[in-house]
């Protein structure tokens, strides 16, 4: 067995996080340290992609801000994270949703998947 794969699986803390995948909304919980003082901040928007596997996944929440568009990565098995809410399912044809980048307005809506 591969060493590197033992350690990982043998020394990192799963959460038992919602399933989520490209074009989904979803809020992230994280905690942020600030001095001697911790707080929970969220972040949230539609999730661009998801890359990697096991303890090295990562996955890319993108959000408006004014007119701004904010891109933030988070490792999915940080202990910062508190939780993740899913609030919608999104109807995407791909599993990176980079064009999104580009796209304002009404191009820019995703629709919503029937669950």
């Amino acid at each position: 067995m591969d060493l590197v794969k033992y350690v990982q699986e043998s020394f990192v803390e799963k959460k038992d996080l919602p399933s989520f995948s490209a074009g989904d909304t979803i809020t992230v919980y994280y905690q942020i340290k600030e001095g001697e003082k911790t707080r929970t901040q969220f972040f949230r928007g539609v999730v661009i992609q998801r890359k990697g596997s096991g303890s090295s996944e990562t996955f890319t929440i993108r959000k408006m801000s004014g007119n701004i568009g904010v891109e933030r990565i988070f490792p999915l098995n940080i202990p910062a994270i508190e939780k993740i809410e899913v609030n919608k399912r999104g109807k995407v044809r791909r599993a990176r949703i980079f064009y999104q980048r580009e796209r304002t307005g009404k191009s820019a809506r995703i629709k919503e998947r029937r669950v």
